[in-house]
């Protein structure tokens, strides 16, 4: 008999975790992915045209989606990829509610909560658990990627009701999300808070931390802001992809214990 035709490469199960280990590098590229997204989707849509900068926001989100579900095991390039299409995206999206729809900035937060609320509610109904080191199935992914989405639109809404309509300035509301972005750190390290809620807590708040500075800067230049911001996370993630420092450890084989996680980064 014939052999059954092999799946696609697009569709197969992992053989690793999906994304990095939550170091103290995480972060900070991170928070570049944030700041770009935000100046390079600003500048696509304004500096640029509406329609093209659009159409480019969208080629690059479906390019970047298609090359990580591609893959099988983390590999740094695709996920930081889909991770500023993300931000990129996700600007977009959240901006078009307010600007063309007409949801003031209140209102889109609120939305994007309830759905980024929702998206956690699913995916530890369905699966157990939100944590970082669980994403090794393909519905699991998707799942992470949803809430990443969603955490970008939030957050985008989040900076721009503090910094436009509340009138703190993007300057004082980035201070104030920096300042916010230390709580579970400590919480985690001072008062052992869950590791997952520590993790998602300060994973949302990087987006408006970086959206606010983000806005601030491209005051003096957008576009210097877009393609600066592009160099250093090219050279931040080139530096994970050539040291492989973000690699998620294999789980121990059978029988054997597993090492405790240190406490002195956010993992979960």
């Amino acid at each position: 008999m014939p052999s059954l035709p092999r799946r696609s490469e697009s569709v197969r199960e992992p053989l690793a975790a999906k994304v990095p280990e939550a170091i103290a590098l995480f972060w900070v590229i991170k928070i570049v992915t944030t700041f770009m997204g935000e100046a390079t989707s600003d500048f696509l849509l304004k500096g640029v045209n509406m329609a093209v900068g659009a159409v480019v926001e969208v080629l690059l989100f479906v390019i970047a989606l298609w090359l990580q579900f591609r893959t099988r095991h983390y590999v740094a390039a695709a996920y930081w990829f889909l991770a500023m299409a993300i931000a990129i995206f996700g600007t977009g999206i959240a901006d078009a509610l307010h600007v063309l729809v007409g949801i003031p900035y209140a209102g889109t937060a609120a939305l994007w909560a309830g759905i980024l609320a929702l998206i956690f509610w699913r995916w530890h109904h369905t699966e157990g658990t939100l944590s970082i080191h669980s994403i090794t199935t393909r519905r699991r992914e998707k799942y992470y990627w949803a809430t990443v989405f969603a955490t970008f639109a939030f957050g985008t809404a989040l900076g721009d009701l503090t910094g436009s309509a509340l009138h703190w300035g993007f300057l004082t509301s980035g201070i104030i999300f920096t300042g916010i972005i230390l709580v579970p750190a400590v919480a985690r390290s001072r008062f052992n808070l869950n590791p997952i809620v520590a993790f998602w807590s300060a994973y949302v708040v990087t987006r408006p931390l970086g959206a606010s500075f983000a806005d601030y800067f491209k005051g003096i230049s957008s576009a210097a802001t877009t393609f600066i911001s592009a160099a250093v996370l090219v050279v931040l993630v080139a530096f994970v992809a050539r040291t492989r420092k973000d690699i998620q450890q294999s789980p121990p084989a059978r029988g054997q214990r597993q090492a405790p996680e240190p406490d002195s980064n956010l993992l979960v």
